[in-house]
């Protein structure tokens, strides 16, 4: 996938489209990803230790990662991503920059 978590990402496509945020977690077999504040769907939760009064919350729900772009660390558009072998590693590389995304 060109996208990990931790990356900051833009949606480029559906309901939330032009939405920024962090990836909070990768799902490369289902080529899904859950991003900060993206695709927030309301959830009914039973009575249970952790919440005992229940009721309808809010949380995330993992999108398409066909719909997110990462961001240039240049100039915070964007980009595509590119790969380049660097001292023996295969590292992300920013189209529009050519800055590398791993750090």
């Amino acid at each position: 996938m060109h996208v990990k978590k931790g990356d900051k990402v833009v949606v480029i496509s559906g309901k939330d489209k032009g939405k920024q945020g962090e990836v909070l977690a990768a799902f490369p077999k289902k080529n899904r990803v859950l991003v900060e504040g993206v695709n927030v769907v309301k959830k009914h939760s039973k009575p249970s230790q952790v919440n005992p009064q229940g009721g309808i919350v809010s949380q995330e729900a993992p999108i398409h990662v066909s719909n997110v772009m990462p961001l240039d660390p240049k100039s915070g558009e964007p980009t595509r991503v590119g790969y380049k072998v660097i001292d023996g590693k295969k590292v992300r590389v920013a189209k529009k920059s050519g800055e590398t995304l791993d750090k």
